[in-house]
């Protein structure tokens, strides 16, 4: 494992952070976003001696917290993605889309947890439980957006929750979470099918 690899990954989230905080769109959007991001990298700073990911798993986890950046500084409805708009023919910015997608993929993380922590005997029986996990986020972040739109009431509220004005939008990322949980669990399984099951 390259070990300055999660240190670039964290130069790089730093700086995009303070282009992101650099006249937001809405500042309220902005912090409530980031709080989400800046949780999830505080969390791995001060595991990081105690418990290493792998490198993918780290590269995907930074990742989404660098798409979570550029939508807290736009708004996720917000973020320049005409090309992708334009290029598949969408009415929508599927931004958002791709960020579910991506969380989904950090699912590979909690594998990797499960497994070496020894919380499940085998390999194959991680991988399916970060899909159940992945879809336990899925659905309580979903709350979590329609809760915050219902109190805010607001166009901050409204920035945040991010439908679009599409009635199925909560259902489609949790689709895309689910999409992207099954892919990691599948990477996940294929890099460690060979190791013997850790009882």
């Amino acid at each position: 494992m390259n070990n300055r690899f999660p240190y670039l990954l964290l130069v790089i989230f730093a700086l995009l952070t303070c282009w992101s905080a650099i006249h937001p769109y809405d500042i309220q959007v902005w912090w409530t976003e980031m709080s989400i991001a800046l949780l999830l990298v505080a969390v791995l700073v001060l595991t990081f001696r105690k418990f290493r990911f792998s490198n993918t798993a780290y590269g995907i986890l930074a990742f989404w917290c660098y798409m979570q950046v550029i939508g807290a500084h736009y708004t996720f409805e917000l973020v320049p993605f005409d090309f992708v708009t334009n290029l598949f023919g969408f009415k929508r910015n599927h931004y958002d889309r791709v960020a579910h997608f991506v969380v989904g993929m950090g699912g590979i993380a909690i594998a990797e947890l499960l497994w070496r922590c020894k919380l499940v005997n085998g390999v194959k029986t991680a991988a399916v439980f970060s899909v159940i996990f992945i879809l336990a986020i899925a659905g309580f972040w979903e709350l979590v957006e329609w809760i915050y739109a219902e109190i805010d009431g607001g166009s901050a509220g409204q920035a945040f929750l991010g439908s679009q004005g599409d009635e199925w939008d909560a259902h489609k990322d949790m689709v895309q979470d689910t999409l992207g949980g099954i892919l990691a669990a599948i990477i996940f399984y294929c890099q460690n099918r060979g190791q013997q099951a850790m009882l």
